[in-house]
């Protein structure tokens, strides 16, 4: 099968901050750099490190070829991946010296989408497939009801939050991915448990604690493997990235969760996010250490 990953991809300009600035705080980085990121650009690519075979589907702007050159690079097929004449979609990025992180994004090309991209991406794609989406695009609901019309599975990853966005993805959705912040306020939202949200499977990571599936067959958590983070950008990315491929390539459900956990594990040991995140044999060898 195959993961078809409508998402974002940014230029990441991450400073390194001794902590995160207060408002109206002029601070000084101890260090600058900048690389490639996007959620959907770190999932794909954690998907491909994973083993998966994922197809990217997005759009950049002419600043952005050395960025194909990345993900193809980690084995992202990106022949959907449109250039157009619109800037780039960017993130300002802040690390403190423990690791947590602050991020303005700006979506630039990433909101540029057209139906016609989706639809010609999509027009290979078939019955037990993955669509995977997140909130820094635009037409997300629209890709998703065409995924379901064709059979696919889709996969949403409600981050950015936003609870009206969110509660409607619901309805196209066979795999919800939330923190546990993002579950919390998605259940507010809706008035409801998080064990009650009408959707087939909930995975939910934990931080440091861990991850769970959620699914009619009950619940799988896993604890996280304990490191000393340097970055945590795009660890959640990479989380997801592993399970997806994980579970489209057939693995148990714990296993599937275990691997996600040991490849976000080691990214957040590494500076940025696409570049972080560890190749298959990496993550293997770490869990059987």
């Amino acid at each position: 099968m195959a993961i078809y990953n409508l998402g974002s991809v940014n230029i990441d300009h991450v400073y390194r901050v001794p902590h995160l600035p207060e408002p109206g705080e002029t601070l000084a980085s101890t260090s600058f750099n900048s690389g490639l990121g996007g959620k959907g650009a770190n999932q794909s690519i954690a998907i491909a490190k994973a083993g998966g075979h994922v197809f990217h589907i997005g759009a950049i702007g002419n600043d952005g070829s050395w960025m194909v050159d990345q993900m193809r690079g980690a084995g992202v097929d990106t022949q959907h991946l449109a250039v157009l004449d619109v800037p780039t979609g960017h993130a300002i990025i802040n690390v403190d010296d423990a690791a947590e992180n602050a991020i303005v994004l700006f979506s630039g090309a990433n909101f540029s989408l057209t139906e016609a991209l989706v639809n010609d991406a999509l027009s290979t794609a078939g019955t037990g497939d993955w669509l995977l989406l997140q909130n820094e695009t635009n037409l997300g609901f629209y890709a998703a009801t065409l995924a379901k019309s064709k059979g696919m599975r889709v996969a949403y990853a409600a981050a950015p939050f936003d609870a009206g966005v969110a509660v409607a993805m619901l309805q196209v959705t066979d795999l919800l991915a939330v923190n546990h912040i993002e579950a919390a306020q998605l259940s507010d939202a809706m008035g409801t448990d998080v064990a009650d949200l009408p959707v087939p499977q909930v995975l939910i990571t934990y931080g440091a604690k861990g991850a769970s599936l959620r699914s009619g067959a009950g619940v799988v958590f896993v604890e996280a493997y304990k490191v000393d983070p340097v970055d945590m950008t795009g660890a959640g990315d990479t989380f997801l990235g592993y399970f997806m491929a994980a579970t489209d390539m057939g693995r148990p459900v714990k296993d599937a969760l275990t691997f996600a956990t040991a490849a976000s594990a080691i990214q957040v040991t590494r500076t940025g996010a696409g570049s972080a995140i560890p190749a298959a044999n990496e993550v293997e060898a770490f869990i059987s250490r």
